[in-house]
């Protein structure tokens, strides 16, 4: 199947761009304007996890392109999180704030149903724990869901701890301490887990400017933390003078131009896929910039949904001490690319990578 790009140009090819993934499952419910994507990656440590992302991509061709990017950042993520969730993730095109309805949700369901359990859904941008409970009706693979129902909640609050985690090992490299106490962060992102991460980063005695396109947003952050600042735009935010950049909205935020502006010894953020291409990162150390791998920093949420797939139920404790260990892996990734010579963002893909091959060939051995 290949799908045509709004912009012109040559049609994608799902088999060349999706070489990597293991399946690729387009959903189309015209009753109820359900258009979504589910792209699985790997289940070589166990089923894809990763969440709905529900968002106005201009184009089938931009969804496509997000969903596969996103799946196979969710499987390095449960590798180098430990867990044993292989990487997947869904997009619904459209409009939440228009197109989202309970019909919708539950056609939704009904197709992650069909999956038989090879992908499990759970929140992201433009969708809620409250979404995931009407998913649920017509779904037995849902995680992220309310806790009225047994679920973990809102999983933006161990994303964000988790982010603060990977920053405080970043700063103990960059600064020699763990801890952001005196340093001017910047975070680019106040929604769900940026606004979470202020109030870390503000307890810890940190000198925080933010900036949002949602001025609401902003507006929140600054009732809440008087001492906050903010600027108008990112572009002000990167060339402000700081210590720190966390980019926390949408990806491709570090591209060549940021590089050339930023002051931060640190980058360290919850948006997925910050790297805008390959070679950003060695632009990265190449200025001094110690960067703190996306997917391993922002693994706090996946944690927390996951572990609502425990036995014994969900415990957010328990799910804490966990992402809590995001601060010993962002150390060892630093370490492996200082001792190897490569960027922790390679580290970081060659210690995940390792562990989906041994792991998944233990596994393996026992599957018949």
């Amino acid at each position: 199947m290949s799908v045509t790009p709004s912009s012109p140009g040559s049609p994608v090819d799902v088999f060349e761009v999706g070489a990597e993934h293991e399946q690729v499952v387009f959903a189309n419910d015209p009753a109820t304007g359900l258009r979504a994507i589910v792209a699985i990656h790997s289940t070589a440590l166990g089923p894809a996890l990763g969440g709905t992302r529900f968002y106005p991509y201009a184009s089938t061709a931009d969804a496509l392109r997000d969903v596969l990017d996103l799946s196979r950042g969710m499987s390095y993520k449960a590798a180098l999180a430990g867990l044993d969730l292989g990487g997947g993730k869904a997009v619904i095109i459209g409009d939440p704030a228009t197109l989202k309805t309970e019909a919708l949700l539950r056609a939704y369901g009904r197709f992650v149903q069909t999956l038989g359990g090879r992908y499990r859904t759970a929140c992201d941008i433009g969708t809620f724990s409250v979404d995931m409970d009407h998913v649920a009706r017509e779904c037995d693979f849902v995680t992220g869901r309310t806790v009225a129902h047994g679920g973990a909640g809102d999983s933006s609050v161990l994303t964000a701890y988790g982010v603060f985690q990977g920053m405080r090992a970043a700063a103990q490299v960059a600064f020699g301490e763990p801890t952001l106490a005196g340093r001017t962060v910047g975070v680019a992102g106040v929604g769900k887990v940026g606004r979470h991460l202020v109030a870390h980063l503000v307890e810890d005695g940190a000198d925080v400017v933010v900036t949002d396109v949602h001025a609401p947003a902003v507006d929140a952050v600054l009732a809440a933390h008087p001492g906050v600042r903010s600027v108008a735009t990112t572009e002000e935010l990167v060339g402000s003078r700081l210590d720190v950049y966390a980019p926390c909205a949408m990806g491709g935020a570090i591209s060549d131009e940021v590089v050339e502006v930023l002051s931060a010894r640190v980058v360290c953020g919850a948006a997925n896929n910050q790297l805008a291409h390959p070679g950003v990162e060695k632009a990265l150390a190449d200025r001094g910039v110690v960067y703190a791998p996306d997917y391993c920093v922002n693994a706090g949420g996946l944690v927390q949904v996951a572990d609502e797939l425990h036995p014994a139920g969900f415990s957010f404790e328990r799910a804490r001490q966990r992402a809590t260990g995001i601060f010993d892996t962002t150390l060892a990734i630093l370490a492996h690319a200082e001792a190897e010579h490569v960027s922790p963002a390679l580290a970081a893909d060659r210690i995940a990578e390792a562990r989906m091959r041994d792991v998944g060939r233990l596994r393996s051995i026992w599957v018949g």
